[in-house]
């Protein structure tokens, strides 16, 4: 498995607010109609934000790492077939370049850019931007995962203590699983103290790698969701599988992942979802 440097680790990061201030911000609370787009459903949107913002972001790596493969949102989007480049590549690159894309339609800043550099199916570097904020989320395997605010300055990040599931809050998008499942998990998020959904993976792992939530259960396995918040949420001491107990990879694109703050807390959620 490769290893990414300190050095790159920082110009990845550059790369990242590069896009931000180029194709991003001076897009932010001025998307219309004509720059806003459905794909696979009426929430399920693209803006020319997300598109350009993943063009640069491209360019900038294959620049920086000849050869290196790049697998987009937006270019899976547009080929599927993108996507099985993943399983074979030697380094990649995933890309989510503005998450929480409904958020950035409709003027509010929750929303992100994630980049997860991947060798032998595994993320050997996870980087969270926080455009409006101007800070990071980072990790490399055994390395800790940081938060490095937009003056440079580093806070080692640490997850929730575990705690009765009673006393948990944790988020599970509920509207976005079959109806079926849906309806068997409703009742069960009452065992909770409290359950919502962000709509943003970015921030939903900001706030689980950072202890302010306990879990998160999603309902469905894309790479530039998970490859770099998986690896910052392990980094910072929690534990992660899919509900049958398999370990992630970024390669994996069916089952329901489920975080928690450690293994022992992941088996008691992962009860409560399971039983009435």
């Amino acid at each position: 498995m490769k290893a990414v440097s300190d050095e790159l680790l920082d110009e990845l990061m550059g790369i990242m607010r590069e896009a931000s201030a180029g194709e991003i911000l001076p897009r932010f609370r001025s998307v219309t109609s004509d720059s806003i787009r459905a794909k696979t459903a009426a929430d399920d949107i693209v803006t020319d934000a997300d598109i350009a913002s993943e063009r640069m972001i491209s360019e900038r790596l294959k620049a920086r790492l000849p050869g290196i493969t790049i697998i987009g949102e937006e270019a899976v989007s547009e080929d599927a077939s993108n996507l099985a480049k993943l399983a074979d590549a030697d380094l990649a690159a995933v890309i989510d370049p503005v998450d929480g894309t409904w958020h950035f339609a409709h003027g509010t800043p929750m929303f992100g850019s994630i980049l997860a550099i991947v060798s032998g199916e595994k993320t050997i570097a996870g980087i969270i931007h926080y455009p409006v904020l101007g800070d990071f989320l980072v990790a490399r395997p055994g390395q800790g995962a940081w938060h490095v605010a937009a003056d440079g300055s580093r806070t080692r990040l640490s997850v929730a203590a575990p705690s009765p599931v009673n006393e948990m809050h944790g988020f599970i998008p509920l509207h976005m699983f079959e109806p079926g499942r849906r309806a068997e998990l409703a009742p069960r998020v009452l065992k909770f103290l409290r359950v919502t959904t962000w709509r943003c993976s970015a921030w939903e792992y900001r706030m689980l790698a950072t202890g302010a939530m306990s879990f998160c259960l999603n309902d469905s396995l894309k790479p530039w969701d998970h490859a770099a918040g998986v690896l910052i949420h392990a980094e910072a001491g929690g534990f992660a599988a899919t509900m049958a107990g398999e370990v992630y990879r970024p390669t994996m694109t069916k089952g329901h992942l489920l975080t928690a703050p450690d293994e022992a807390s992941w088996n008691s959620i992962l009860t409560a979802l399971s039983e009435n």
